[in-house]
């Protein structure tokens, strides 16, 4: 491809359009495995990368141009918006995200305030558009979930069990629904920045709602996600979904106004397609199998990927994020593997 010529595969797959081969990009995949990042953390937290746009850039760029994935995924965190409403939290090495002030009340909710992203976050909109002028693939930007984004900001951080954020929705509906509320209003608020700037597909994380079954997700939960997906709908720009462990709300993500659903390595792409999810599906290799000899990975990816192409809206992506221990060559011989197979079966 010619290094000017603008490879819309992804977006195509997004839109069950036709394409030629299965785009392929991982969910992690700037950063943590990368010599190159792992150089740069040695100066640099997250958050000073963040800040400091033509760094960010190139972080997000560089394993596209590693790997020649089909679409970038900004380099940032889900928790990037958080201090501009009040939430004081930092990303500490091992833990992950600790919030110091956690919410306990409705009057803690109440004193949340709101963004105005080209003031509170302008390092993330000048990223974005940094690379619109540098890349030749899709740019995914993405916003964390309101139930996931709660759940750190009720257990002051990272938890095995979300106990203190599910007792707080049980217990406290009308400050829950609150919250719900205004970290709705800023995921959109967030997220049509981004699209503004130039961010040409929008993933929502909600990394932690696997923690709730159907009916508590359609209680608690899902009205708020309807709301962020019907407004961002608007925007005109691919909307994918995203959990861990939540293969039981896969229905639910497709009831939603969005276009892709994402799937964890523990529902099958045909067991989706079977479920009765007719927009396009993302996934789902387990990196865990990123370790194995490559034989192994060859033949779970050909698996995959058989399910996949027998429909055109079909996106080829790890099950949950790259980890740090996982060889840059491996990700470059599969995306490779990926675009020849499925060139070949198409």
């Amino acid at each position: 491809m010619n290094q000017n010529e603008f490879n819309d595969t992804f977006l195509k797959a997004c839109k069950g359009e036709a394409h030629e081969h299965v785009p392929v990009w991982y969910m992690r995949q700037a950063g943590r495995s990368q010599p190159e990042y792992r150089k740069i953390k040695e100066k640099y937290s997250l958050f000073e990368i963040t800040h400091q746009p033509e760094l960010c850039a190139y972080v997000t760029k560089l394993p596209v141009d590693q790997y020649n994935n089909d679409a970038a995924i900004l380099y940032k965190d889900i928790m990037t918006p958080l201090p501009a409403i009040g939430v004081d939290v930092e990303i500490k090495s091992g833990i992950g995200p600790v919030i110091d002030n956690p919410i306990r009340s409705k009057a803690d909710v109440e004193r949340l305030g709101t963004i105005t992203p080209e003031e509170d976050v302008p390092y993330v909109l000048d990223t974005i558009k940094l690379l619109r002028e540098q890349l030749t693939v899709p740019l995914i930007s993405f916003g964390g979930a309101p139930f996931t984004l709660a759940s750190y900001m009720i257990e002051g951080g990272p938890s095995k069990n979300y106990n203190k954020t599910k007792a707080f929705m049980y217990a406290e509906p009308e400050a829950w629904f609150l919250l719900m509320d205004k970290l709705g209003e800023m995921t959109i608020t967030y997220v049509k920045s981004q699209i503004a700037a130039g961010a040409q597909a929008i993933q929502i994380f909600d990394s932690w709602v696997g923690t709730l079954n159907v009916a508590d997700y359609r209680t608690f939960v899902k009205p708020v996600m309807n709301r962020i997906f019907a407004e961002l709908k608007q925007e005109n720009v691919p909307l994918i979904m995203f959990g861990v462990g939540a293969s039981h709300l896969a229905n639910e993500w497709n009831d939603l106004p969005l276009d892709v659903v994402g799937l964890d390595w523990r529902l099958s792409i045909q067991e989706a397609r079977d479920l009765g999810i007719k927009k396009t599906v993302q996934g789902n290799l387990d990196p865990a199998i990123l370790l194995a000899p490559w034989e192994v990975i060859e033949e779970r990816a050909k698996a995959i990927l058989d399910q996949g192409i027998k429909n055109p809206n079909f996106i080829f992506n790890l099950g949950h994020g790259v980890f740090p221990e996982v060889n840059p060559d491996t990700l470059k011989r599969l995306t490779a593997f990926v675009h020849e197979y499925s060139m070949n079966k198409i």
